[in-house]
């Protein structure tokens, strides 16, 4: 969800919930402590240099039970991020507290903030040789060798 679309989902609610991938719900006295932007730069291991930008969301929820976020609440300190940190309209990546900090997508059912979940990938599966499909091995079964990346392939 880019930023503008979660502005004007805002307008139209009279409460916010996040929901967990699990189907939970985040505690209704959270807080969005940080509104952010954040810039990746970086090289993927096929040695292509990238660069990323998102808007960041941090969730988090203390036993503070008598102040509830309100939609309008949380849309002024967007509207203040963006004019002091030049946000841009970008993707929305929210942190949230798990056994670590944890990174989620975000989209939107009609009702609830939904946190999806993300996943790492190769960048540079084209450089590396890695089929568009995962190999399939039973457990216990060695694989051929040509599944395997060589020492002279350029694979990470």
């Amino acid at each position: 969800m880019k930023l503008s679309e979660i502005k004007s989902h805002l307008k139209q609610l009279n409460t916010i919930a996040f929901q967990l991938p699990d189907g939970s719900l985040v505690p209704s006295h959270f807080h969005v402590t940080e509104v952010g932007k954040v810039q990746k730069d970086f090289i993927d291991c096929g040695g292509t240099v990238r660069s990323e930008t998102v808007v960041n969301f941090q969730l988090w929820e203390a036993n503070d039970y008598d102040h509830r976020l309100h939609p309008e609440k949380l849309l002024s300190i967007i509207e203040l991020s963006e004019r002091i940190l030049n946000l841009p309209n970008t993707e929305i990546e929210v942190e949230y507290q798990a056994q670590t900090i944890g990174k989620f997508g975000l989209d939107f059912n009609g009702q609830n903030f939904l946190l999806t979940t993300k996943m790492t990938d190769c960048l540079a599966k084209d450089n590396c040789g890695i089929p568009t499909e995962k190999l399939k091995v039973r457990i216990g079964e060695k694989p051929s060798a040509a599944s395997c990346c060589a020492p002279e392939s350029g694979c990470c």
